[in-house]
């Protein structure tokens, strides 16, 4: 029991904070800074969010139901190769339908490289167990320095030790795990950024 309470602050971090609910949160900075209309953001950063998060959590959430997968973080290695498959054609759907509906560019990159992201971690995941939490906290921090500012990257960099620190506590993480996915998340976002300037 006191091993549960000590342990509740890094479940409570590590749902809130999750990849799905970074991801989806991330879609909207993203889309305003492009949109011409709050109507058209709200649109496109909702596609994103569906198709890049909401389906695969169901997907996973109804493996958890049926006893496929232990919970909603999948910490065995090896069933997280079918969700991460099951992200992976659903990113890619929502790359093409971005672009269908006019979004501009850094909107169907931000969908891209989602995908590139995914897939890294399907093959990092075929022979070791990478933190994606790491990975999409670190990621959403350079987005904020990239798009707003110094200033707000710095107000949100205490997040990703935060959440490193979390994934560890549980034991879904080792040290290096939680720093191989921030370098990921890191060094990928950047490129994203670099690529469309």
């Amino acid at each position: 029991m006191n091993q549960r309470i000590r342990e509740s602050w890094a479940r409570i971090i590590s749902n809130l904070l999750s990849p799905p609910v970074v991801w989806a949160i991330l879609a909207f900075p993203i889309a305003f800074r492009e949109a011409e209309s709050s109507a058209q953001a709200i649109l496109w950063a909702a596609t994103y969010g569906v198709l890049v998060c909401l389906v695969p959590v169901a997907y996973i959430a109804w493996n958890v139901w049926r006893g496929n997968i232990t919970d909603i973080h999948i910490k065995v290695r090896q069933q997280r190769i079918r969700p991460f498959i099951v992200s992976i054609v659903c990113t890619a759907f929502a790359w093409s339908v971005l672009r269908l509906m006019g979004a501009p560019s850094l909107l169907p990159l931000f969908a891209l490289f989602s995908l590139i992201q995914i897939a890294i971690m399907l093959i990092v995941t075929l022979v070791w167990q990478i933190s994606v939490h790491s990975m999409s906290i670190t990621g959403a921090v350079v987005t904020a320095g990239v798009l707003y500012g110094l200033l707000p990257a710095l107000i949100l960099s205490p997040l990703i030790p935060v959440v490193g620190a979390a994934r560890i506590k549980l034991r879904r993480h080792t040290l290096a795990q939680v720093i191989a996915g921030g370098i990921v998340g890191g060094m990928l976002t950047l490129a994203m950024f670099m690529a469309i300037n």
